[in-house]
């Protein structure tokens, strides 16, 4: 079978014809399939998209297509200027590619979905490409999804922010959250009351109004501004970030015991540091022993531990009334205690009841542990997206990644 019916069972342009397909001058530069227009047929012209006659012929280019059993590919064509009577001297739109690129879209395609399981730079040295191909080939992806994703019927959101470099620099992430269909909808740059302000202008006063869970953290940015844009939606701040104002509380006081302890010659919290805040379901044989031995010690630390463990039998209680009794008894017991962070700690959740206890009312309406799982990813991405120079090329790599992006039905031939 010759490689231009491969070619034409693939992937068929209906006025062109690959003409010949052989070795390149080195073989390692893989094959070169020469295309050429069919016989009378009219270029049509870039700017308006009408058919016009030929005025002459470009030099000729390549363009490197997906590669077939390990080989590169490459179509081969001298594109044609159309005498365009709207437009006047214009190249004619090539079907497989698009503007001035040098890969085909197919082969753009290919490279993208290939980057959402390795980083760019191995995507790029795999199928002899470089990054910025790579980085292209994914920012097309994602223009087009986003173009033609389907936004309607979506009931609950999360809103989150994320550290993508030092200094205090952040973005507003908002994630679809209804049961069963988790994504990344929108990017903002900051974690202003602006830049929240700019996804419900983009989302639209319909979808807001059709809310029905918004589920953030505390930053007093968003909820003034999920209070007023979309006070119908039931506000709900998330165990995931509650159990992460925990953590802090309890990092910044066995920071503070050690210190202490170290000055005195003990250093018994040393290293102990992910013991304490990864959850005992995750730990290690070794570090379950080592944790239940650092739990006999009469420590400050320790009792923020146990407070924070205690804390955690909320989320499994049913009855109204109950939540409340065991809400208001775990505040008195924090408020009473002489560790200050955790005292701070209680007064903030005292000031979040309502939100936190509207977490059980919408419990099995949205995906269990949504936000958190899209931290998750999102810290992931960050790490695998070291080396970006500016925030919109991260921004290309959450929505692709996250996104649940569609791509054109073709695209799956490969």
């Amino acid at each position: 079978m010759r490689l231009q019916v491969i070619l034409n069972a693939l992937e068929r342009h209906g006025s062109f014809v690959y003409e010949s397909a052989a070795w390149a001058d080195s073989s390692k530069e893989g094959l070169l399939v020469r295309v050429r227009p069919r016989r009378r047929s009219r270029p049509i012209c870039s700017g308006c998209g009408n058919r016009g006659g030929t005025y002459d012929h470009l030099p000729e280019r390549r363009f490197q297509h997906v590669p077939l059993w390990g080989l590169a590919v490459w179509f081969v064509y001298a594109a044609r200027r159309v005498a365009c009577p709207a437009c006047g001297v214009k190249v004619e739109r090539i079907p497989w590619a698009s503007g001035k690129e040098r890969t085909t879209s197919s082969f753009q395609w290919f490279l993208a979905r290939w980057a959402k399981r390795l980083s760019w730079r191995e995507t790029a040295e795999i199928f002899g490409t470089s990054w910025h191909t790579v980085f292209r080939a994914v920012k097309m992806a994602v223009c087009w999804g986003i173009r033609h994703r389907d936004l309607e019927g979506i009931e609950a959101i999360g809103i989150d922010e994320v550290a993508y470099r030092k200094g205090h620099q952040y973005f507003t992430l908002v994630y679809q959250i209804d049961r069963g269909s988790r994504r990344l909808l929108w990017v903002g740059q900051d974690r202003t009351k602006e830049t929240l302000g700019r996804f419900f202008r983009f989302f639209g006063r319909r979808r807001t109004e059709r809310l029905k869970y918004i589920c953030s953290d505390m930053w007093k940015a968003y909820l003034s501004v999920i209070a007023r844009e979309a006070n119908g939606a039931l506000h709900i701040l998330d165990r995931f970030h509650i159990m992460q104002l925990f953590n802090k509380a309890i990092d910044k006081v066995r920071a503070q015991e050690a210190r202490e302890l170290k000055r005195k010659g003990f250093e018994v919290l040393k290293r102990t540091r992910w013991l304490l805040l990864k959850r005992r379901g995750n730990l290690k044989r070794k570090e379950v022993l080592r944790l239940n031995e650092l739990l006999t010690h009469n420590l400050r630390t320790v009792k923020c531990y146990l407070m924070k463990e205690d804390f955690q039998r909320l989320w499994d209680y049913k009855a109204p009334w109950r939540i409340g009794s065991f809400f208001q008894e775990w505040l008195d017991r924090a408020l009473s205690t002489r560790i200050e962070p955790m005292r701070n700690l209680a007064r903030t959740l005292e000031r979040h009841a309502e939100q936190i206890f509207n977490w059980f009312e919408a419990k099995g309406e949205i995906s269990a542990g949504a936000v958190e799982g899209m931290n998750l990813k999102v810290k992931l991405t960050t790490r695998r997206s070291y080396g970006f120079r500016d925030p919109n090329t991260l921004k290309y790599a959450l929505y692709h990644n996250l996104g649940n992006l569609p791509e054109p039905p073709s695209t799956h031939k490969f």
